[in-house]
């Protein structure tokens, strides 16, 4: 009997998770082989407002974790190991006996407000730059410890061990403590020259050192599921393999590109646009321009910026479903396609809209201040996101350009986003160069990839990417009407000149 080598992967977003099962099969006669992915099971992630602080509900996700595993046994698949990744940045805190002090902090909450700027005066914007190549954005993990660090919270001084996200979820499955490196290199608590811990900024920061374990590379085992699991689940045997655990870079790691050199957008709740490189950016043009420097599987590095995404459209859809107001993705890309093109713009960065209370009201908000007219209908301020989100990704995709000294021959734009036809167009339309989407579940392919790398299936990740070629369709947009979105584009330059964030 053929052997089919299966693996498990999680791939936990910032508003739902899945797990998928993924198996290299032959694509027919020969030696020719295909991965074929399977969803198994789909869970929401919703956060929990317990107080002033906004949470991450952690227990119920690896609750969520665990029924995906036994999911997969029960339907007949026989994994040989299981990885998951996450979102960046965020953590649980550890006691001395291994127990999680408090429910996880999301990025959202507001606990850290105005300390980028605190830090940036007390340590200087351009020492924190070089120190870890990173965007200041307010959720990093530094600022969330400062943050802990300034409210004296009693849990930062029990603390033995810090883990983020995927770690954390790696531990209560295995019972071993693991920092895999992608996650590392969110925190702004990395050094990418030095590549190690920044040790030195803790100790003057307070922060206590001893928290960080050195980062393990994706690929390394973690552990076997505890015997306990195993037990509750009635399950065999599975290995943890930390995979590239920032869901961004196992999506980077998928991207199907032509050439080793490319630009690819990974679409979600948050867009981010970046290139590959072989190692950090550090220059002050960086952080002028405030990208980052991410670490990726296969040694990379990634020179990417934060864009804030499609959460815009998902607050938008959410206040209107308080309002009475029910409509579906698709519907509201309708709605969008038939409203009058570039009425009014914004700037998806701008940090009001983070996390605001009507994110609606605060477009209106922006469009009256910027003295643009305001969105009336659902359908022009769906238009409104989607068209600002394409001139935003021209930016972007430029200032890598100049960054880089590379001019990009189109862009590839992957993840759950690119099931939103129109973003697509307008992005093409914007940038002026074609735009290649697929895969849909690059998070959860690249995570695959890992794992099948270390269990001896695959090379190296370049032949990963070739196996993501031969797997997935891939489809092609063109530019339409540039002269008008050239005219835009002008006034989108104009409008952040004049509002800057």
């Amino acid at each position: 009997m053929t052997h089919t080598p299966t693996v498990l992967a999680f791939d936990l977003g910032a508003g739902s998770g899945r797990a998928l099962i993924g198996e290299i099969e032959a694509a027919g006669s020969g030696s020719a082989k295909r991965l074929k992915i399977t969803e198994i099971h789909r869970f929401s992630n919703t956060p929990v407002r317990i107080g002033e602080h906004l949470h991450w509900n952690t227990p119920g996700l690896l609750q969520e974790i665990k029924t995906g595993i036994r999911q997969a046994f029960q339907l007949g698949y026989k994994p040989e190991s299981c990885a998951i990744d996450t979102w960046g940045v965020d953590f649980g805190l550890l006691d001395a006996s291994g127990e999680l002090l408090g429910i996880p902090y999301h990025y959202r909450d507001r606990q850290t407000e105005g300390l980028v700027e605190e830090l940036s005066a007390k340590l200087g914007a351009e020492r924190l730059f070089a120190e870890s190549g990173l965007q200041f954005m307010p959720f990093n993990t530094l600022y969330q410890l400062y943050a802990m660090k300034k409210a004296n919270s009693p849990k930062l001084e029990m603390a033995k061990t810090l883990l983020l996200t995927p770690d954390l979820l790696n531990y209560f499955l295995t019972g071993r403590k693991a920092c895999e490196f992608t996650m590392a290199t969110t925190t702004q608590l990395y050094d990418p020259a030095k590549r190690a811990w920044n040790k030195p900024l803790m100790r003057e920061l307070g922060l206590p050192e001893a928290l960080f374990i050195d980062p393990v590379q994706p690929g390394t085992e973690i552990g076997q599921l505890t015997e306990e699991i195993r037990a509750e689940l009635g399950v065999p045997k599975l290995k943890v393999i930390a995979a590239a655990s920032h869901d961004t870079e196992s999506a980077a790691a998928a991207v199907p590109a032509a050439s080793p050199v490319f630009a690819y957008l990974v679409s979600g709740t948050w867009s981010l646009l970046g290139t590959q490189m072989q190692a950090p950016l550090l220059h002050p043009d960086v952080l002028k321009l405030e990208f980052s420097n991410e670490g990726g599987a296969g040694g990379t590095y990634h020179l990417l910026k934060n864009i804030m995404g499609l959460w815009i459209l998902q607050e938008c859809r959410r206040i209107w479903e308080q309002q009475g107001e029910l409509f579906d993705y698709p519907q509201l890309v309708a709605l969008a396609e038939t409203a009058k093109p570039f009425g009014c713009l914004i700037d998806p960065d701008d940090l009001r809209f983070m996390n605001p209370d009507s994110m609606p009201e605060e477009i209106a908000a922006y469009c009256r201040e910027s003295g643009q007219p305001e969105p009336r209908t659902v359908g022009e301020t769906v238009r409104c996101i989607l068209e600002s989100l394409a001139l935003k990704y021209r930016m972007v995709l430029e200032q890598a350009e100049r960054l880089t000294g590379t001019v990009f021959d189109g862009l590839h734009m992957v993840g759950g986003g690119i099931q939103n036809e129109l973003l697509c167009r307008f992005t093409a339309g914007a940038i002026g160069r074609p735009v290649w989407t697929g895969p849909v579940e690059a998070s959860a392919i690249g995570n695959m990839l890992v794992q099948l790398q270390a269990g001896g299936y695959l090379a190296d990740m370049q032949e990963g990417v070739e196996l993501v070629k031969a797997s997935f369709a891939i489809s092609t947009y063109v530019p339409e009407q540039q002269s008008e979105w050239q005219t835009a584009y002008t006034r989108y330059q104009q409008l952040i000149e004049v509002m800057p964030c």
